[in-house]
């Protein structure tokens, strides 16, 4: 029997003593609370408002958000601040996307802050080995209502014909310089209205980056029905122009938002008809990409057992490396632990998003985090299970 082969018999997502080898019995009851409190909807229906008036009165819930959700979920405040998660990860073989996670402002001086902190986000990656791509969300660097214009075709004005030019330019700047040092960078997926802006952009960037390698990766959901003829269409547009297409392949994340607007405009609904049609086009996803190893870089960027599995038995019955350097497994930090460290512990690559920022600026993404796991069937549930495994299994072992 191979090493590899050994390996994999030996993959399981059950096994609690690998994914949470890095916490302390305080940090299992401290992520336990943490996630009773989520699935109790107490977050996303009364902790918004709660926590909105609390920061604009002056009142002292810093402290209280950045020792319970924000240290769950997020790295740090600052690039420096998140080293030690980093080294966390690092110890299992788990690697890092650090994810500038500061959202709702629409400045230019923003969007130029936000550039250059990405931009130092790649200069670190250069030199530490542990981060294995780079990230950013267009509407990071541009606003939202733009990006919405020049999607629906909308004539801009001169002004903004240049406000879009900047949006251009901060977006190459980030990937020549990803180019320059050799760092991979994923480009976000958005609302539906606006993607198809973002697609044409990033079809662009990796037209001009992925000429040696995938350097480039653009977003794909698909939990959107018209998504894997998208993934489709762009490595056949990768193998007719001589590039890499570089895909990270997720669900989604603005289901309920899609079908309201869809609901609300008249048009069909770009999401698909219920959760067995997303899981079979994300699985068709990942055969596709792994038939066109040769042209593609992907990121399974899931938090689901069944899609993560498949991809790691395909990858064994192909004779793929684990190590294969076109493949990655991503998960969200603070989530789905027995995912990551379980596949890193048998040698695929795996990265975790790490979020970082200024405590205030990021809790408009913890608590869009904290609404999502209570959105996904079972997720919330599935953590605890795996907490309280872990939690008899040490007190059984004293």
């Amino acid at each position: 029997m191979s090493q590899q082969t050994q390996q994999q018999s030996a993959l399981s997502f059950e096994n609690t003593e690998i994914a949470f080898k890095s916490k302390s019995n305080a940090d299992l009851n401290k992520a336990y609370w943490l996630f009773k409190i989520i699935a109790s909807n107490f977050l996303t229906n009364v902790g918004p408002p709660i926590t909105n008036f609390a920061l604009r009165a002056g009142l002292p819930v810093t402290g209280l958000i950045r020792s319970t959700i924000f240290n769950h979920f997020c790295g740090g405040e600052t690039i420096t601040g998140c080293i030690p998660a980093i080294e966390r990860l690092a110890s299992q073989r788990v690697g890092t996307i650090l994810d500038y996670s500061v959202e709702g402002e629409d400045t230019e001086q923003v969007f130029d802050e936000t550039c250059d902190e990405i931009l130092r986000t790649v200069a670190y990656a250069k030199t530490n080995p542990n981060i294995a791509f780079s990230v950013f969300k267009p509407t990071g660097l541009g606003r939202f209502e733009l990006f919405e214009k020049v999607d629906a075709k909308q004539p801009l004005t001169p002004e903004e014909t240049a406000e879009y030019e900047r949006v251009k330019q901060r977006i190459e700047r980030i990937c020549q310089a990803c180019f320059d040092e050799g760092v991979k960078v994923l480009i976000d997926a958005e609302h539906s209205w606006i993607q198809d802006a973002i697609d044409d952009l990033a079809r662009e960037m990796m037209q001009r980056y992925n000429r040696n390698a995938p350097v480039v990766y653009n977003t794909y959901q698909l939990y959107r029905h018209d998504k894997l003829a998208s993934l489709q269409a762009d490595c056949y547009l990768a193998e007719t122009d001589g590039f890499f297409l570089g895909a990270k392949l997720v669900r989604g994340a603005y289901m309920e938002i899609e079908r309201e607007r869809a609901a609300e405009q008249g048009y069909l609904s770009p999401i698909q008809p219920d959760k067995a049609s997303t899981d079979r086009d994300y699985n068709l996803a990942l055969l596709f990409c792994l038939d066109h190893i040769d042209r593609v870089g992907f990121m399974a960027g899931t938090h689901n057992e069944d899609s993560s599995r498949l991809l790691a038995q395909e990858m064994d019955r192909r004779q793929l490396a684990h190590n294969h350097p076109h493949i990655h497994f991503a998960q969200l930090l603070g989530m789905s632990d027995n995912l990551s460290f379980n596949l890193a512990e048998v040698g695929y690559n795996v990265a975790k998003y790490m979020p970082y920022g200024p405590v205030k600026a990021v809790m408009p993404y913890l608590f869009r985090r904290a609404q999502e796991n209570t959105s996904v069937a079972g997720q919330t549930g599935r953590e605890l299970a795996l907490i309280t495994k872990e939690k008899r299994r040490r007190k059984s072992s004293k």
